[in-house]
């Protein structure tokens, strides 16, 4: 199954790194693979690879040598390319179905300021940015 793949491959890669609370960055993944756990195979498949260009060595065409060009172009999609306008980068992910579903899974996840040990006003403001762009995929 590809998101049993993804998820193997997600947790290898992603290995030792950490969220803003200090957890473990798998139970992030863990979370969005979950929340789209009722769509096909290559939404989770996305879900638990959606970090791993970003923030490991891995590339687009690994990924789509690996998982197919379908979750390549979601994962393509969701990866924020350095210097890139956040508001072009939201209306990019809203032109990939599964990216879009993906990325409402992350932002629902990163919303919850309750995950965090203590809560600064940078937080507050990073909250309030993801639910801006909730609220721009969602309509």
């Amino acid at each position: 199954m590809l998101a049993d793949k993804a998820k193997q491959f997600a947790q290898h890669w992603h290995a030792n790194q950490q969220d803003k609370a200090g957890k473990p960055y798998f139970l992030h993944l863990e979370f969005v693979a979950k929340f789209v756990a009722d769509q096909s195979d290559e939404v989770i498949a996305t879900a638990w690879l959606h970090d791993i260009v970003e923030d490991t060595v891995i590339t687009i065409e690994q990924i789509e040598q690996l998982f197919g060009k379908v979750v390549a172009q979601a994962v393509e999609a969701i990866t924020k390319r350095q210097g890139e306008d956040y508001q072009a980068y939201l209306e990019r992910i809203k032109k990939n179905g599964i990216a879009r579903k993906v990325k409402i899974a992350d932002l629902t996840h990163n919303m919850d300021l309750s995950r965090l040990p203590h809560i600064n006003e940078k937080d507050l403001a990073r909250a309030e940015k993801y639910r801006n762009a909730y609220r721009f995929l969602t309509t």
